[in-house]
């Protein structure tokens, strides 16, 4: 087991989701079959990680709570930091700095969907960079919307270019981080932007001048989903209905993660079965042990 620990960026207000998210936190909406926070917890589960900070709202918190509970259902220790206002993504390291007492971390954004063959792989590679950051590129069609990889001529990494009007690659960073446990002291130093926020750019170009900054590149075979308008929040729907109705696997699914890692045994994962009944969900953990 990794000695990293796990932060799910849940916080902010959702206002683009408007009106469905006026009343529940963008992070508890579902993704065909789960709430979409148990896709990026998916993720920093197959990193290795058992000890994991949800940063959440205060009128949000208790909601985290019953859905996520203290996490040993899953072989998990979970908890709970409130983030009074959406104040930029480096905050996160300042508002996680006890809980990190200067362990490494992964970071993940609450609306981000990862998935692909190889994946767990990938970012057992990251875990093992070594002192620094590693950040994850993602091709996509319109990286003038995303933080951008500047690479130099000989492929290295030359800068991180926010929003670019021309981009510098196709490469988009992606909501997913790996840094050192240098990080809540780095942000520390890192001064609000011209629209008020801590960025993460900035923090991680501390990084970048130093030569401790890394990026995997996501292939063709991963998908990248960014679940923050009506529409990607669709698609992320259908993306994972197609994927579990046409192969009989599940996305984002910890008690599979949990159970086939040694993290919980039979009982436990039958136990959890038993919660959800005869729908798919519930026979899908039943398929798992052999019970369908």
């Amino acid at each position: 087991m990794t000695q990293r620990k796990g932060i799910i960026l849940a916080g902010g207000t959702g206002t683009r989701l408007y009106p469905i998210t006026i009343g529940i936190s963008k992070q508890l909406l579902p993704v065909y079959d789960k709430p979409m926070i148990f896709y990026p917890l998916s993720v920093l589960m197959l990193a290795g990680i058992r000890e994991i900070a949800v940063i959440t709202t205060p009128q949000d918190r208790d909601q985290f709570i019953r859905t996520l509970g203290d996490g040993a259902q899953w072989g998990l220790k979970l908890s709970y930091i409130e983030q009074p206002s959406p104040d930029g993504l480096a905050q996160a390291y300042l508002l996680a700095e006890d809980f990190l007492a200067g362990a490494p971390s992964a970071m993940v954004l609450g609306d981000n969907i990862f998935f692909g063959h190889g994946l767990p792989e990938q970012l057992a590679a990251a875990d093992r960079e070594g002192p620094g950051g590693t950040v994850f590129g993602y091709r996509v069609a319109d990286p003038e919307r995303y933080g951008v990889v500047d690479f130099d001529i000989s492929g290295g990494v030359r800068g991180i270019v926010e929003k670019p009007e021309q981009a510098p690659s196709p490469y988009a960073v992606t909501g997913l981080y790996f840094l050192d446990g240098s990080a809540p002291e780095r942000a520390r130093a890192v001064r609000p932007s011209a629209r008020g926020e801590l960025e993460i750019t900035s923090l991680l170009e501390m990084y970048l001048r130093e030569g401790l900054l890394h990026v995997q590149l996501m292939g063709r075979g991963y998908a990248w989903l960014d679940t923050g308008t009506h529409g990607s929040l669709l698609d992320a729907g259908n993306f994972v209905r197609t994927l579990s109705e046409r192969q009989g696997q599940q996305v984002g699914c910890p008690e599979e993660i949990a159970w086939s890692r040694g993290w919980i045994g039979d009982a436990q994962l039958r136990a959890r079965a038993e919660i959800f009944g005869k729908n798919g969900y519930g026979a899908y953990l039943r398929g798992l042990l052999g019970e369908g």
